[in-house]
């Protein structure tokens, strides 16, 4: 039945260990979150402050304050999720330190009956007597070894009473200092709160007038879709001439081929590397935030309106680079409208293409690696806005940029 019972202990105090080193880690990642996300916000504050504007846009406005109002939401929700965790870190920190207690108790109350049973046999004589009063010279042996054992023994508990000791105190202050840090969190949540309480009332002003200028705004929406619309058949159909020169070139002429580049063994390589990084792969800037996401949406200000993104939009400052997020080599450098160009990069059978640049320092055929710059982006001299457009593809469908990027 003891075995058991020390068997269970061991068990539950496993899974306990296990849990707080999860939770540990847990925690770790919301505040290595809630770190960036503080950045993201001073960047974003910093961006929208530089940007000059020839012509007041109030689109742009309330797309600026909609970009701070949801970092800001995220920001929130990780400083909860983190506090939370810090409750439960909290709560199980308690339990141990509850657990300690009864333990220093009870090995304090063992080691006084201990110390009062040889107090009042402590005498010199009393035990030479014990001794000398063995049957034979066999017990006096044992009885001797047991006096050994029971002096080791006092010395023993003393040492875990000293040690369990340093063990409880480094919990209470570890306790002090998480209860702190909650406070802290609370503290930092609060004071976000308010200040996207005001950011609220603003964005509800300036969403009233736009209110009073919809059908002028739709228009401008239109006009904007249909432009990227022309931008992304032009894309497809390079893609789609890769993919037919490709296949023409291997005498390939089935008709899955025609949407599908036939691979080399150094392309296939190449393709299986780019597919093992997703999730991992760097930004095509090394400082933005998205400011469009991918796929069929509400326009984030004029509700009524729709937009489709067949990539993400990233914002990002004047004077930004776009550069490569894995080795490929360039499929094609296309001026746009605007004399605007994109490039186009070939990871095996993935392709990533790069719009809105203003000059390019890449051309068709060259081979390039992970991070190299490939061009500025373009900004605008209205808005002042510094825009990188970013697609990924499989052939020729189009991926989440979401999925592949790291922490977008």
């Amino acid at each position: 039945m003891r075995l058991k019972l020390t068997y269970l202990f061991l068990v539950i105090s496993l899974v306990s260990s296990v849990n707080v080193s999860a939770q540990n880690t847990k925690r770790q990642q919301l505040e290595a979150r809630r770190a960036q996300l503080q950045k993201d916000i001073i960047y974003i504050s910093a961006l929208l402050s530089n940007t000059e504007r020839k012509e007041k846009n109030l689109l742009n406005e309330v797309k600026d304050l909609n970009d701070k109002i949801k970092t800001r939401e995220d920001l929130i929700n990780t400083i909860s999720n983190e506090s939370k965790e810090l409750g439960n870190e909290i709560y199980l920190n308690q339990l141990e330190i509850n657990k300690q207690n009864r333990t220093l108790k009870s090995l304090k109350e063992d080691y006084a009956s201990m110390i009062y049973k040889s107090y009042k046999s402590k005498s010199r004589n009393s035990r030479i007597m014990f001794l000398l009063s063995s049957e034979n010279f066999y017990q006096a042996y044992k009885r001797f070894q047991y006096m050994k054992q029971y002096t080791s023994f006092r010395k023993n508990q003393a040492e875990e009473i000293k040690q369990t000791t340093i063990e409880l105190q480094v919990l209470t202050d570890s306790l002090k200092i998480k209860k702190a840090q909650k406070q802290l969190l609370l503290d930092e949540k609060k004071q976000e709160q308010s200040v996207i309480e005001k950011e609220r009332k603003e964005q509800e002003g300036l969403l009233s007038q736009v209110k009073n200028k919809e059908n002028k705004y739709k228009r401008q929406i239109r006009k904007f879709q249909q432009d990227e619309s022309k931008i992304d058949a032009q894309i497809d159909k390079l893609i789609r001439d890769a993919i037919a020169a490709s296949n023409k070139n291997s005498g390939n002429t089935s008709t899955t081929s025609s949407t599908t580049f036939n691979l080399t063994p150094e392309d296939i390589e190449l393709a299986s590397k780019f597919t093992l990084n997703k999730g991992k792969l760097p930004w095509p800037v090394e400082k933005g935030y998205v400011s469009t996401y991918y796929g069929k949406q509400p326009h984030p200000i004029v509700r009524s309106a729709t937009i489709q993104s067949n990539g993400v939009r990233i914002t990002t400052s004047i004077g930004s680079l776009a550069r490569a997020v894995f080795d490929g080599a360039v499929l094609a450098v296309q001026v746009m409208s605007g004399n605007k160009k994109a490039v186009l990069i070939q990871h095996g059978n993935y392709i990533t293409v790069y719009k809105n640049l203003e000059d390019v320092r890449v051309k068709t055929g060259d081979k390039v690696t992970t991070k190299q710059e490939i061009g500025t982006i373009f900004t605008d001299k209205i808005t002042g806005k510094t825009i990188l457009g970013f697609v990924l593809s499989n052939n020729t469908k189009t991926e989440n940029p979401k999925s592949w990027i790291y922490r977008m």
